[in-house]
């Protein structure tokens, strides 16, 4: 499907080429439509687009950033294929990171205003479920994780946080869409909705507790290994 010329985002702004081609990719990658380690066909993205080969180089360009894609000089770019090990060092990573930031955030002292970028980072995971929105919902997933990080108010620890996010955007994703087609879509809300309560204890142990066991290795294959 080529790119409509002149489409308008949800906030009103123009939507550029590379833009609605980063989008398309990422959501190609995301899905399962495009497998680790595959090459990227340029001439094909091309021409599905209905774009020339700048923007979409530009929007590869920027999906390496982010971890999805990797570059070879004169080879082309594919998907980048993590390692189970990769994977399990990521989380815990991740898990590193929240444990510090929930430890020293809590207790915090108004429980209620802190918490309100968690629980609208849970809401929109709950609306774009609605609107059978993956690629949105795995937004709000990464969101819903920077904002408990983000609780600790340390500005070195959110830039920390966010390149491991972004790396594990595909096996975050892979839990998530997997866990939906298994069983109920809404039981991720629901294991998310656990940890925001977990935070309202306003209990560092009992939050933490909630972090590091709310199954984001359960449809990766990985539970085993960790």
């Amino acid at each position: 499907m080529a790119v409509p010329r002149g489409a308008i985002d949800e906030q009103g702004l123009p939507v550029s080429l590379v833009d609605v081609a980063g989008r398309r990719v990422r959501d190609a990658i995301l899905s399962g439509a495009l497998k680790p380690g595959e090459k990227i066909v340029e001439e094909q993205l091309c021409a599905s687009l209905g774009i020339s080969r700048a923007p979409l180089r530009e929007a590869l360009r920027l999906l390496s950033q982010q971890g999805l894609v990797e570059h070879f000089p004169r080879r082309g770019s594919r998907v980048t294929e993590w390692s189970p090990q990769d994977i399990l060092q990521l989380f815990e990573l991740r898990h590193i990171l929240e444990r510090h930031a929930i430890e020293s955030a809590l207790p915090l002292a108004d429980v209620e205003s802190a918490l309100d970028p968690v629980r609208e980072a849970l809401k929109d995971m709950r609306t774009a479920s609605e609107r059978d929105d993956d690629l949105e919902k795995d937004d709000a997933h990464r969101r819903f994780h920077a904002a408990v990080v983000g609780l600790a108010g340390n500005r070195q620890l959110d830039i920390a946080m966010e390149p491991v996010l972004l790396k594990l955007q595909l096996p975050m994703a892979i839990n998530l869409r997997s866990e939906a087609r298994v069983h109920d879509p809404s039981d991720g809300i629901r294991r998310h909705q656990r940890i925001l309560e977990a935070l309202e204890t306003n209990d560092p142990r009992i939050a933490v507790a909630a972090a590091k066991n709310h199954g984001q290795l359960a449809y990766l294959g990985l539970e085993s290994n960790s």
